[in-house]
């Protein structure tokens, strides 16, 4: 019996198809069996609950009957999530990369009732248009292939599955060496944007991988353009549309070329990825603009972003849409604005670039752009508080956009990570907490007989964990063990990385697979080191096992990050662009910066995370505890009874400091010297 199979999926983004005419499966058995069975096609289409243009392609097209009845006719139709499926979103999505297409959302692939692609694309309108087939054409187009010329589905079948199969088999083995730094620093400096920051042209994307990179050039070597770069790029964010001034938070990107005009969802991968950037730059900057971009953008996670109590997570995305419209709850007329602030408008409408006929399709997109190159002016700023606070009161009455409440640990695992290192740079102990708190749902809701899963909703925990969840949660782990000193936290890091070991290795290429070796068989078992949307597991580790080798002194971590930095150094000569990952972990490989405080650490501490390190490693020790024979700080003590710190570059450790005064000074020597 045929029908929409979606009304007993959890996933929000299931949910909103569950009322469509088209005869949905999930991804499953089932609705493989029944491709088999049937002998008909697979349309495959993937999406997220945040995605504008998912919601443009569901109104236009599975919301359509007679489209529907086109496609329950001739295809077994699945819908994915791709939040919570990312192991089918990319093998897929790899797919159609294959095929020359740029990629994107909603992923619209056809397969073979085995599963196998053989072509796709991505948002599709009904009618012609925008230089896309019209749907409707195009499924007549797909069965009738599909029946009549069946050796042209077949050729494009076999070529795609011998790509996927090259694609993850083939070794990309290298010998990394420190030169690469400083070849892809100057190969990402050739693509920024002078004028706007980031990348050149649109959409603009934050790409806090490629302006890591170029932060961390700067920190090495001085180069004051690389600096430049991030700092542009961050300021404009910033200031630009892409940004919510009234509550706080990124959205995912900008359409345009300014940071004006984005897609207006709001992803919490995202902003844990500039959170922990801006907090970086903040280090060296002190910024205030950076400083009160992440205190919002906390506050809008805490108010908006955390699940229910006693949970402690956090949730996935907000919407673009509200009321069926992009933007809605996030734009304003002149007129609204007038209204609500009287004789104050003027003052606000020329600082928030708000106009009669607007900035974006007649209405207006609140930002600072015009500022964007200009100092903070701290008196302006408090003069503009309580107007957005009334705009804000204002905003919080109408329709509010969808929200993906579903907890992921890939993207809590981020979150964690960069809420802790922001709350102990800002001196804030309820951020550290509120980390605590989610890594304490994770690890007590998340794990089944000791093993981590990906996605929870309702209470029901699915689909085993991928690589990125564990990587993830190994950085949260390390960042809240450094935060607190708490042993626990070094335990879990370690439990994650033998489940690494134990079920995603790649024992013949290197590396670790994306999926458990016990995980349900798809087409093909991916394994890549280049970041996508979120950085890529195998680029990561090489850096976090550095820091386990140090933090526990076992020095098998440091052979297993070396194997992985070897496994893929060969990428470096095919594309440096998604790369960021594992260049900033070659970096923490060859100048890990290890700071050890021995006794009250109150006063040293602070110091130790003043400055911008991406590549420190703290670690604290009780007066007489004793630092393992590998440590190059072994055998050394306090100093006349006061707390004593060391820093350690190599093999090297600085003269013992007891005041943070001094011990800042060794920082910046170390610094200086593991850039050199």
């Amino acid at each position: 019996m045929s029908r929409n199979f979606l009304d007993s999926e959890v996933s929000p983004y299931l949910r909103q198809h569950k009322d469509n005419p088209v005869h949905w499966y999930p991804w499953g058995e089932t609705a493989l069996a029944a491709a088999r069975d049937q002998n008909k096609p697979i349309l495959l289409s993937v999406g997220y609950a945040a995605c504008h243009w998912c919601h443009v392609m569901a109104h236009e097209s599975f919301e359509d009957a007679d489209i529907a009845r086109v496609m329950n006719e001739h295809f077994i139709n699945i819908k994915v999530d791709r939040e919570e499926r990312p192991d089918i979103d990319a093998i897929y999505m790899s797919a159609l990369h294959m095929l020359g297409e740029q990629g994107g959302w909603p992923l619209t692939m056809f397969l073979t009732p085995r599963g196998e692609p053989f072509w796709g694309g991505t948002y599709f309108p009904k009618e012609p248009k925008y230089g896309r087939p019209g749907f409707t054409q195009l499924l007549g187009e797909i069965a009738r292939l599909f029946r009549d010329e069946p050796q042209k589905i077949e050729n494009n079948r076999a070529a795609l599955a011998r790509a996927l199969k090259t694609e993850a088999e083939t070794p990309r083995h290298g010998q990394p060496h420190p030169a690469m730094l400083e070849l892809a620093a100057e190969k990402f400096l050739t693509l920024m944007d002078p004028v706007n920051g980031g990348i050149r042209g649109a959409p603009k994307f934050p790409q806090t991988g490629i302006l890591s990179v170029l932060w961390r050039h700067w920190l090495r070597q001085g180069d004051e353009a690389c600096r430049d770069a991030v700092t542009r790029a961050l300021d404009h964010m910033c200031q630009g549309g892409i940004y919510d001034h009234l509550g706080g938070g990124f959205a995912r990107y900008s359409t345009d070329d300014r940071w004006l005009a984005p897609h207006f969802e709001k992803m919490l991968y995202d902003n844990a990825l500039l959170i922990d950037l801006m907090t970086l730059v903040w280090q060296e900057t002190r910024s205030p603009l950076y400083a009160a971009r992440i205190e919002q953008t906390v506050g809008w996670l805490m108010r908006e972003m955390s699940t229910p109590a006693p949970d402690g997570a956090f949730a996935a995305s907000l919407d673009a849409d509200s009321e069926g419209v992009e933007g809605r709850f996030y734009v304003w007329s002149e007129t609204e604005i007038d209204t609500l602030l009287g004789q104050e408008s003027n003052f606000f409408k020329q600082a928030y670039d708000v106009s009669t006929h607007g900035n974006w399709e007649e209405t207006n997109i609140l930002n600072r752009i015009a500022q964007a190159d200009r100092p903070w002016d701290e008196a302006e700023e408090k003069m503009l508080a309580p107007l957005r606070a009334k705009l804000m009161a204002a905003r919080d009455r109408r329709i509010r956009p969808g929200f993906d409440d579903k907890v992921l640990t890939d993207w809590n695992g981020l979150m964690i990570a960069a809420l802790t290192r922001a709350g102990l740079a800002f001196a804030q102990p309820d951020w550290i907490a509120s980390a605590a708190a989610a890594h304490r749902f994770i690890m007590t809701t998340m794990r089944r007989k000791g093993r981590l899963f990906h996605a929870w909703r309702e209470g029901q925990l699915q689909h085993a964990a991928m690589a990125d969840d564990l990587a993830n949660m190994i950085d949260a782990s390390l960042a809240l063990f450094e935060a607190t000193n708490d042993k626990p936290y070094l335990t879990a890091a370690l439990t994650f990385a033998d489940e690494l070991e134990a079920h995603y290795r790649d024992d013949e290429n290197g590396g670790y697979y994306f999926t458990a070796d016990d995980a349900p068989g798809l087409i093909v078992r991916r394994r890549t080191v280049n970041d996508d949307a979120t950085p890529a597991a195998n680029g990561r580790l090489p850096g976090l096992y550095t820091r386990l080798a140090f933090l526990t002194g076992d020095m098998t971590w440091l052979a297993r990050a070396d194997a992985l930095l070897t496994s893929f150094a060969g990428e470096i000569e095919r594309n440096l662009f998604p790369l960021g990952s594992w260049l900033a972990s070659l970096e923490t490989r060859l100048r890990p910066v290890q700071i050890v405080l021995i006794g009250d650490t109150t006063e040293l501490l602070p110091a130790a995370l003043s400055l911008s390190l991406p590549d420190r490693i703290v670690l604290r020790l009780a007066p007489g505890e004793v630092l393992p024979s590998t440590h190059p700080a072994y055998g050394k003590t306090m100093i006349e009874h006061k707390p004593t710190a060391y820093v350690c570059v190599g093999e090297t450790c600085s003269p013992p400091v007891t005041d943070a005064s001094a011990l800042v000074c060794a920082l910046s020597a170390a610094r200086s010297l593991s850039g050199s």
